[in-house]
């Protein structure tokens, strides 16, 4: 098994809304607001090449929608998704599954691409995987998430036939419940951030790396409070994280961060201020 860094590229969101009730003179010291209140992220998948599978998590937020939206978020940096993957030798039409955390923006704009006036996959040799629970939430959007969820990001996975379900497990996130899905890979569900999002853990080279899409999108998430003011059930996603943090302090996993804009890992060490980050480096140095 091989594992990559693909670097998506950069946008911006406000500050107070990754940060949620934690005053702006705290946060503003782990990432810097420019003079809109808004801070940079990355948008940062990751490859794993085992077998003959190549497997994409996330694809970051895509080309395919208007400059006004994109507007919104202030892309900035050179990276994008095809410069990536040629780093490595890789191309669009190696990908064999595209697995999908959750169904925001950000983290599947790039699966689906406009070809003239159509929107299909941008990955044609692809399997896209979700879960039903987390489909039928982003299809069916509440008002919090609704600006998240887009149609045109989501309906033409299901209707290309390239759509494939991971069975989700009956226990709660808190309860640390994780499903297989290949070899060396299993799943972690958390259900704060939204329903159902799924957390890739991968065995390689005798350490469990987590991916941790938007439970913890930086290592500054990683204090209990610290939790996204996008979050549908900010209480979950604080128990979520105390069990996890516990667990992953134990068996010294590495975090792996889709949205730090610079640390891609890290792992953890006891503090008397709790759990805390305590050595950054790049998932290549592994």
């Amino acid at each position: 098994m091989n594992l990559y860094t693909i670097n998506c590229g950069h946008f911006k969101l406000d500050g107070g809304a990754m940060f949620g009730v934690v005053p702006k003179s705290i946060w503003s010291g782990l990432n810097p607001a420019d003079e809109n209140n808004m801070c940079s992220w990355a948008t940062r998948s990751l490859l794993i090449e085992t077998g003959e599978r190549l497997i994409l998590v996330d694809c970051g937020m895509g080309d395919k929608q208007s400059e006004k939206f994109f507007g919104y978020y202030y892309l900035h940096g050179d990276d994008d998704l095809d410069k990536s993957l040629a780093q490595y030798g890789f191309h669009r039409g190696d990908i064999t599954d595209v697995f999908l955390t959750h169904l925001h923006f950000d983290h599947c704009g790039g699966a689906i691409k406009r070809e003239g006036d159509k929107l299909v996959p941008a990955f044609k040799n692809a399997v896209y995987w979700s879960n039903e629970a987390h489909w039928e939430w982003a299809i069916h959007p509440n008002p919090r998430e609704k600006a998240s969820f887009l149609k045109e990001n989501i309906l033409p996975i299901q209707e290309s036939g390239q759509l494939r379900w991971i069975a989700a497990r009956e226990e709660k996130a808190s309860e640390l419940a994780t499903a297989p899905f290949l070899d060396q890979l299993d799943i972690r569900f958390a259900n704060g951030h939204t329903e159902a999002m799924m957390l890739p853990q991968v065995n390689y080279k005798g350490k469990t790396i987590v991916f941790m899409a938007d439970l913890l999108p930086s290592p500054g998430h990683i204090p209990l409070p610290y939790v996204m003011a996008y979050d549908t059930r900010p209480l979950m996603t604080m128990t979520e994280k105390e069990a996890f943090l516990q667990e992953a302090l134990e068996k010294e996993y590495v975090l792996f961060f889709e949205h730090d804009p610079q640390q891609e890992c890290c792992t953890l060490k006891e503090t008397e201020r709790g759990i805390r980050p305590d050595r950054f480096f790049k998932l290549s140095e592994l």
